[in-house]
Parts: structure tokens; C-alpha cells; sequence
């Protein structure tokens, strides 16, 4: 019995999972947080983090600025939706690192890694470009591409398509980068932990998961009563970034490997996972009269954005672009900050506060809402659920067919 204990420990905690079964489950996830409350995504949090960073220096004080970012009521008093700690978006960000940083103690992989210096450069230049290009997409690749196109949402094309070109270009970058630059490649190294410690902080966080969604469901307050639903936020984004950690899930490798190795397992299983989160949010939103009052369990209009246009095509770009000089998309990011990859703190530092002015530049000019960044479409509006759901099925199988082709004929290879 002990034996097969073990087995199961290395298999759950310790082996890296397959991309294919990594992808169904983030599905799963995804699905589970949108029934829960809302679709989850990586921005939201890093731009909360970023407003309470300005904030906290003093670069936000200015009552106005105070008040388009809804950081307190006319008494002037703070308001929970904007709170580190009460905001939907941060608490997804805080259960998702959380759960990274326990699957790489779990699996005995959490070290400190301090990269060269030219690594550190590229992370500050990568927060920078992800952080405008999620604010034109918006959203960054889960809540501008991964969840707009789960989400039935048009301008999750736009920016799947703009992501495709930024990678492309990123890794041409990258290719000369290799070929032309020795600067500042000296000074890495890693801080091991022991296993058996890393073990014991573990069990540490797992407490501390438990003890922080039993507070939020315990909260004392009508006024904001949503406060109590905050734990299966909490949770469900835990376990979104303990299995992405696990499966070393990233979505910018499914972009760029296929053009720079031929390996197409992380882009056919994001193909996969997104179909199953197209299937999952069409049968939440559509309105079944069964239901209560004949309401969607699931708002239509979420995390579809008014980006689908020049916005999300150039935004997808400038994120992929940053996240190829990252090394990680939005949520390979904040998986690898829990693993303790500091060039990616760093990047993530920088995210948040080129998110937060970017976003704060655009929101004060009402660029979404006027249709600069392009349109707000709904697809079912436009062509049914049926048909809406048959493109992003048929896309998703396209990409799949492109991907397995490309594995045994190396045609889409972009040349050192």
C-alpha cells in the first residue's frame, strides 16, 4: 500500500503530466470557474497589482485618477472590488501563483533562479510590450485569445492572429540574438531548497489556502455579499496553476515550437482545450428555459471586448512579441514566478505597471468604447450558437491539422 501511495504522489506531484491531458484539464477548469462566477483570466490580476504599486508611491494621487480606477467611494472610502485581497481578477492571480508555487514544492522543483544580466534586461523590455499589447487586445493570451475564443467572442480571432506574427517575429529576434549578442550573459545561478523543507512549506500553503477561502466565505458584510463566492475562486484558480505548472503548460511555446522545432504537442493541445471551453461556455450561456427566469448561468457579454479590429491584431503582436522576450505568456509567467524564476518576477513587476498606466491611458479616452481599438462581437449575435460554435470547433481542427502536418514535414519552420 505504501508502494502504490508513492506511485500516485510521483504521478500527481512529481512527473511532468502530458500536454494533452494538461490542456482537458485547464478545459475542466476553466469551464468550473465560468460556472462558478465569471471566466478567469492573468491580466486582471497583474493590472490590480499594478494600480496598488503606483498607489502605494505615490504616482496615483490624484483624486481623478483615483476615481476612473474606482479605488474608493465618494466618502472616500476604499472599496473592496478594487482591494488586493477582494478584487475578482487579483484573488485569480493570487490562487493561480499560489498554486504554481505549491505544485514546484510539491515536486521538489522551487529554487531560486537569478538569470544573467542580459535576461534581466529582456524581462523589463518584455513587461513593458506585453503589458501595452494586453491593453490593446484586451486582454493577454488567456483573456485576449484562450477564454475570448472559449467565450464565443470574435476578437479572440484578432488577437490568435496578431500572437502568431508577435511569436514569429520574437523568435527571428531571438535567432539573431544568439547569432550576434555575448553581452551580458555571465552571472546566472540557482538557490536550491531541500526537498523535505520544501515539503513542509507545502503543507504550509495548502493551510494557507484552506484558511483563506474559509475567511472569504465567512465574510461578514451585505454590502458586499459577492465577498463570500470569492472561495471557489480561490481554489479553482489554485488548482488552474498547479496544473499548468505540472504540465509545464504554455501557451507561447504552442506558438512558437511548431515554427522553431516542429514539435506541435503544446499548440494541439491548446486546439483541444479551447474547443472544450467553446462547448462549455455555449451550453452555460445559452438561455434554456428550464432554467430560472430563462437566464443564461453564464453573462454572454463576458470577456467579449470591443478589440476585435486593429486593437486586437496589434496587440496580439506587441504581447506575443514581449512574451517570446519573457519567456512566457501571461500565465507561463505567473507559473514560473511560483516556481521561482526571477527573471519572470521581474517581467511580471514590469507587466503591471505598463498594464496599469497603458490601461489608464486608454480607459481615460474611452478608446474601447468609442470603437478605436475595432468592435464588440458577440458571434452568436451574429450567426447563432450553432454556426458560432462550429467555427471555433472547425478553427481549432484546422489548427490541429496544420500542426500534425507541419510535425512530419517541417514546411512552417522559421530558419536560424
Amino acid at each position: 500500500m505504501g508502494g502504490k501511495i508513492k506511485e500516485l504522489y510521483n504521478k500527481l506531484c512529481r512527473t511532468e503530466w502530458n500536454p494533452m491531458t494538461t490542456g482537458i484539464i485547464i478545459a475542466l477548469l476553466s469551464i468550473l470557474m465560468m460556472a462558478w462566477w465569471r471566466p478567469w483570466g492573468a491580466v486582471g490580476a497583474v493590472r490590480n497589482w499594478g494600480d496598488w504599486i503606483l498607489y502605494a508611491i505615490g504616482i496615483y494621487s490624484d483624486p481623478d485618477t483615483l476615481e476612473v480606477l474606482g479605488f474608493f467611494d465618494w466618502d472616500g472610502e476604499a472599496l473592496p472590488q478594487k482591494s488586493f485581497w477582494y478584487n475578482s481578477g487579483s484573488v485569480i492571480g493570487i490562487g493561480f501563483v499560489g498554486g504554481a508555487f505549491l505544485s514546484a514544492l510539491l515536486g521538489g522543483q522551487f529554487a531560486l533562479r537569478f538569470p544573467p544580466l542580459r535576461e534581466w534586461v529582456k524581462a523589463i523590455i518584455a513587461g513593458v510590450l506585453m503589458g501595452f499589447g494586453a491593453t490593446l487586445a484586451g486582454g493577454c493570451n488567456v483573456g485576449g485569445m484562450y477564454n475570448a475564443l472559449g467565450n464565443l467572442a470574435a476578437n479572440g480571432f484578432a488577437m490568435w492572429l496578431g500572437l502568431i506574427f508577435g511569436v514569429l517575429f520574437g523568435l527571428w529576434l531571438l535567432y539573431k540574438e544568439m547569432e550576434y549578442v555575448t553581452w551580458g550573459s555571465g552571472g546566472a545561478k540557482t538557490i536550491d531548497f531541500p526537498a523535505q523543507a520544501q515539503m513542509v512549506f507545502g503543507a504550509v500553503v495548502i493551510a494557507a489556502f484552506i484558511w483563506g477561502a474559509y475567511q472569504y466565505a465567512n465574510y461578514d458584510g451585505d454590502e458586499y455579499d459577492y465577498i463570500n463566492s470569492l472561495p471557489g475562486v480561490l481554489l479553482i484558480a489554485a488548482a488552474l496553476g498547479y496544473a499548468m505548472q505540472r504540465g509545464r503548460w504554455c501557451m507561447v511555446q504552442g506558438f512558437r515550437e511548431p515554427h522553431m522545432t516542429g514539435n506541435g504537442n503544446m499548440a494541439k493541445s491548446m486546439a483541444l482545450s479551447i474547443a472544450l471551453v467553446a462547448v462549455g461556455a455555449a451550453v452555460l450561456k445559452y438561455e434554456v428555459p428550464l432554467r430560472a427566469y430563462g437566464d443564461a448561468v453564464l453573462n454572454p457579454i463576458h470577456y467579449v471586448r470591443g478589440t476585435f479590429g486593429w486593437g486586437g491584431v496589434v496587440g496580439g503582436f506587441i504581447f506575443g512579441l514581449g512574451a517570446m522576450l519573457a519567456g512566457g505568456c501571461g500565465t507561463g509567467t505567473l507559473w514560473r514566478v511560483g516556481e521561482g524564476q526571477l527573471k519572470l518576477w521581474m517581467a511580471m513587476i514590469v507587466f503591471a505597471i505598463s498594464s496599469s498606466l497603458t490601461g489608464l491611458w486608454v480607459q481615460g479616452n474611452d478608446w474601447e468604447a468609442n470603437g478605436v481599438l475595432g468592435k464588440y462581437v458577440y458571434l452568436p449575435d451574429v450567426m447563432g450558437y450553432g454556426w458560432s460554435l462550429a467555427l471555433i470547433l472547425f478553427s481549432m481542427a484546422v489548427w490541429y491539422v496544420v500542426v500534425i502536418w507541419n510535425e512530419d514535414s517541417n514546411k512552417l519552420i522559421l530558419p536560424m
